[in-house]
C-alpha cells in the first residue's frame, strides 16, 4: 500500500473514530475535516473517493442508532430496502458464491506439511492484506501493517507448508472484491484450517446479507445452538478470512459494534462502505 493510501485511510479511521466518540453533538464536516487536519471541501472528496458516497451519508450508515434499527426492524435493513424499492441491480452484489474447503484431518494436524501456500501483499480500502492461498483456494486473508510481522503470523499458522511470494487467480479473484464493478466476479473458493464448529460458523457468516447485520446471539440459533453464543463468539474471532467471511457483520444485540480481530474502527468503517455499496449500485 502506498504511503499516501495509508495516510488516507488514517485520516478516515481517524473522522470515523471522532464521529463515533461526538455522535450525539452531531458534528458537521467542517468539524471533522478540522479533527483530520483537511480542508472541508479536500475531506469531502477524499471522503466520496473513498467510499463512493458522501461523509454525511456514509456517517449515517455507520451510527449505533442506525445498528440498532436495523437489529429492530429485520424488514427495514438497507438490503430489504434496496430490493423493496425495485432496485434490481443489487442482486448483482449477491452473486458472489464463497465456497468454504475444511483441510483434511492430516493438514490440519501436521501444520500444512506438503502444502505449497502462495501468498502476496495488496491494497484495499481497509489497510494493507496479507492473502495467502493453496492449490485449492484462500486459506488465509488478514489486515496487516507490517510485512514482516505478517509473514511471521502465517508462518505459525502452517509451520510445515512450503511458503512463496507468488500470485495467483485465486488471490485475484478474492481481491476483485474491492473493485468498484462487481458485476463479473468470480466464484471464490476458501480452503481453510478450523474445527468442524469453527468451519459451521464460517458458513453461517456468509449467510448474513451485505447491509444487514447479525447479533451472536441470531448467529448461534442459526447453526442449532442458541445457548452457544459465547463459543459462536470464539469461533468468529478466530476468523481466518477477513472481510470474505464477514465477521464483521457481527454485533452485540446492544447496538454496539462490539470487538474485530482487526480493530472496531476498521470493522466500523467496512459496515459503512457495504452500505454505501449498497445504496450506490
Amino acid at each position: 500500500m502506498s504511503s499516501q493510501n495509508q495516510i488516507d485511510y488514517q485520516r478516515i479511521a481517524e473522522a470515523i473514530e471522532y464521529i463515533q466518540t461526538h455522535f450525539k453533538a452531531q458534528p458537521d464536516l467542517n468539524e471533522v475535516a478540522e479533527k483530520v487536519h483537511l480542508s472541508p471541501a479536500h475531506f469531502q472528496r477524499l471522503f466520496t473517493d473513498w467510499a463512493g458516497t458522501s461523509p454525511k451519508k456514509f456517517l449515517q450508515f455507520i451510527s449505533l442508532s442506525h445498528a440498532k434499527k436495523i437489529l429492530k426492524e429485520e424488514q427495514a435493513t438497507l438490503f430489504d430496502t434496496a430490493l423493496d424499492t425495485g432496485l434490481s441491480s443489487t442482486s448483482r452484489l449477491h452473486h458472489l458464491f464463497v465456497s468454504i474447503e475444511g483441510m483434511t484431518p492430516a493438514e490440519y494436524k501436521n501444520g500444512g506439511k506438503n502444502l505449497q501456500i502462495h501468498y502476496r501483499f495488496a491494497e484495499s480500502p481497509f489497510g494493507k492484506l496479507l492473502i495467502a492461498s493453496t492449490s485449492k483456494g484462500i486459506c488465509s486473508m488478514t489486515f496487516e501493517a507490517d510485512e514482516k510481522t505478517a509473514l511471521q503470523n502465517l508462518q505459525a499458522k502452517f509451520p510445515n507448508a512450503t511458503l512463496e511470494r507468488k500470485t495467483d487467480v485465486m488471490q485475484q479473484h478474492a481481491l476483485a472484491i474491492f473493485q468498484n464493478d462487481w458485476s463479473q466476479l468470480n466464484k471464490i473458493k476458501l480452503h481453510l484450517k478450523g474445527t468442524d464448529f469453527q468451519l459451521k460458523v464460517w458458513e453461517a457468516l456468509l449467510q448474513i446479507p451485505m447491509g444487514s447485520l447479525s447479533t451472536y446471539g441470531k448467529l448461534a440459533a442459526q447453526i442449532g445452538s442458541p445457548t452457544a453464543s459465547r463459543a459462536v463468539g470464539t469461533a468468529i474471532g478466530s476468523n481466518p478470512i477477513a472481510f470474505l467471511i464477514p465477521c464483521h457483520r457481527v454485533i452485540q444485540s446492544t447496538g454496539n459494534i462490539g470487538g474485530y480481530m482487526w480493530g472496531s474502527t476498521r470493522k466500523t468503517a467496512i459496515i459503512g462502505w457495504e452500505a454505501a455499496k449498497i445504496q450506490t449500485v
